[in-house]
């Protein structure tokens, strides 16, 4: 491959990019070993459903590897029962220099009667990286639906939010250092 075709394909991997382009579905059914002394889901198996399907929508985004940067929330709004189906929907709502607002939402369905409910809704943050582990630039995202816009609109603000908790976290592991609590 020549230099300027891959000048012009890394130029081409920079477009904006429609959120659709990143949209993705991830379908589980809640079996008993997944559940807790409730029989309900997990709240960490369901954590790691929605930080597997976000990692795949910004990847999706940005066509490299990513790293999860940040969860901002894991609203649990209603439990999730054995025999459920829970289907999770991410895509990515914003994008910094590096970086992916990506938001997911969780609905559980009952399989025998049709009932469905938004259980969880999340916002991570994941951060595009080359074959060197290093960040690398993203393209912008294009929202186009109502639900894409209102969230696009609002990621400036999340991102603040997210900074100044990172400042926080950071002061937290310098205040309390690295010693163990037996030591």
């Amino acid at each position: 491959m020549s230099q300027s075709q891959s000048q012009s394909q890394s130029q081409s991997h920079l477009q904006p990019k429609f959120v659709r382009e990143s949209r993705s579905v991830k379908s589980s059914h809640v079996m008993p070993p997944d559940t807790n002394n409730h029989n309900t889901l997990f709240g960490g198996k369901l954590m790691a459903y929605i930080d597997d399907i976000g990692a795949v929508a910004a990847m999706k985004h940005s066509r490299s590897r990513v790293v999860t940067a940040s969860t901002d929330s894991i609203d649990f709004l209603r439990p999730i029962k054995v025999d459920y189906e829970v289907c999770l929907e991410a895509f990515v709502t914003w994008t910094h220099r590096t970086s992916m607002e990506v938001f997911v939402k969780v609905i559980a369905e009952n399989m025998l009667t049709g009932e469905r409910d938004v259980c969880a809704t999340s916002f991570l943050t994941y951060v595009a990286i080359d074959d060197n582990g290093m960040p690398s630039v993203v393209p912008g995202v294009i929202p186009e639906s109502e639900e894409e816009i209102f969230l696009n609109k609002e990621a400036p603000q999340r991102a603040e939010a997210r900074r100044h908790r990172r400042v926080s976290s950071q002061q937290l592991a310098q205040l309390f250092g690295m010693r163990k609590p037996w030591e």
